[in-house]
């Protein structure tokens, strides 16, 4: 169980790219990592526009003359102090990903990033090259893969209980994008742009963090091909905000993923149901501190999060112990921990030996929407993964 005591020697030296004035995803990454002591926010480059970043990041508490104008000089200056940053969480627009993590990385930086990583395979295996080559740690921003139960249904894959897998049923389909809401919302308008979001919608902003689920629960399942249809409902839209995408894995599993933003009337709508040939378990995000266990034969019956009758792993990132609901922070919170440890292990020269959402997580969702784009493309065609 964790109680917040420190789990690294000192906080690492914490800066953020991005995630200022009025952006909900940099509070939630703030909110994860300073939870447990793990970080210390020192400095930012929080927003395009200078002046505005700057009163932001002294909202924050961060030093005025650490309240950067942009990343490049961030970058630059900080490594030059004895006392600069370490790490850098990057919570930008998708389409300055790539540069802005490759210039962390050189710079010697660790790195948090925002999903989808980059734009395309090529930039995303570059960018595994490089941490590589620097020996640092990167990480990417898929938050539902720390809850708890999440370690639990892998464990429980892991351990035979529910046999061999032969489908994975996943969707992520709300109703927030039913109109063209991005004509209002500055916040959304870049997410339909080609240019700035890539050469996807829904599948990159949605899809991929289902496929990543599938990836920490099942590890050893690989795609060995998929299919993939895809629309733009919404009158004007240059990208896709409907798909649908059928997957072959190597052990004869089928698996499913709708990511869609029309699902008309859903609020959230991210499930991910894994069946075996002996059992099957289901999670609702919305539900989180659950899993759904069905035996065949047997009543089906509901895991509950902090229980003694979980795999020691789920037990682990409790926080706050059974009866209390735990969320989206917790989740993060428990991400970031595992940021930290890895971060101050590989400092140590020593093996990071647990599971997190790493670069070849990355390069494996951009390579995942570039394959769902070109067989909706081509007339739905299978593509070889």
């Amino acid at each position: 169980m964790i109680y917040g005591e420190k789990n690294v020697d000192r906080p690492i030296r914490w800066a953020m790219v991005g995630g200022g004035i009025g952006s909900q995803i940099g509070y939630i990454h703030r909110s994860a990592a300073l939870r447990d002591y793990n970080f210390n926010l020192l400095a930012g480059a929080f927003d395009i526009n200078p002046e505005r970043g700057r009163a932001f990041g002294e909202k924050l508490h961060v030093a005025p003359e650490r309240c950067y104008r942009d990343y490049k000089t961030m970058f630059a200056e900080e490594a030059k102090r004895p006392d600069g940053i370490e790490a850098v969480s990057i919570a930008t627009p998708n389409f300055t990903h790539y540069e802005i993590a490759k210039a962390a990385l050189e710079a010697g930086f660790h790195v948090y990033c925002e999903k989808p990583l980059c734009f395309t395979t090529g930039e995303a295996k570059d960018l595994e090259e490089t941490v590589k080559r620097t020996g640092k740690v990167m990480f990417v921003s898929y938050g539902y893969s720390g809850h708890q139960m999440i370690e639990q249904a892998r464990e429980m894959v892991e351990n035979g209980d529910l046999g061999k897998i032969r489908i994975i049923n996943m969707q992520f389909a709300h109703g927030g994008n039913n109109v063209a809401v991005e004509k209002k919302a500055e916040s959304q308008a870049w997410r339909v742009d080609p240019k700035k979001a890539g050469p996807a919608f829904s599948l990159g902003d949605v899809g991929t963090h289902l496929l990543y689920l599938s990836e920490a629960i099942l590890p050893h399942m690989h795609i060995e091909r998929l299919m993939c249809t895809k629309q733009s409902f919404v009158e004007g839209r240059q990208l896709e905000d409907n798909a649908m995408t059928i997957m072959e894995y190597d052990n004869g599993a089928i698996g499913y993923v709708w990511s869609s933003g029309v699902n008309a009337g859903e609020l959230f709508g991210e499930r991910i149901r894994i069946v075996g040939e002996k059992a099957s378990i289901a999670w609702d995000a919305e539900y989180p501190n659950f899993l759904s266990y069905e035996v065949q034969g047997q009543a089906p019956r509901r895991l509950a999060r902090a229980a003694d009758y979980l795999y020691d792993g789920a037990k682990h990132f409790d926080r706050i112990g059974g009866g209390h609901p735990e969320g989206l922070f917790e989740a993060w919170s428990n991400l970031y921990t595992k940021f930290a440890v890895a971060i101050d292990r590989t400092n140590k020269g020593e093996a990071v030996d647990f599971w997190y959402p790493d670069i070849h997580s990355g390069v494996l969702g951009v390579k995942w929407v570039e394959k769902c784009v070109e067989s909706a493309d081509n007339d739905s065609q299978w593509v070889d993964f």
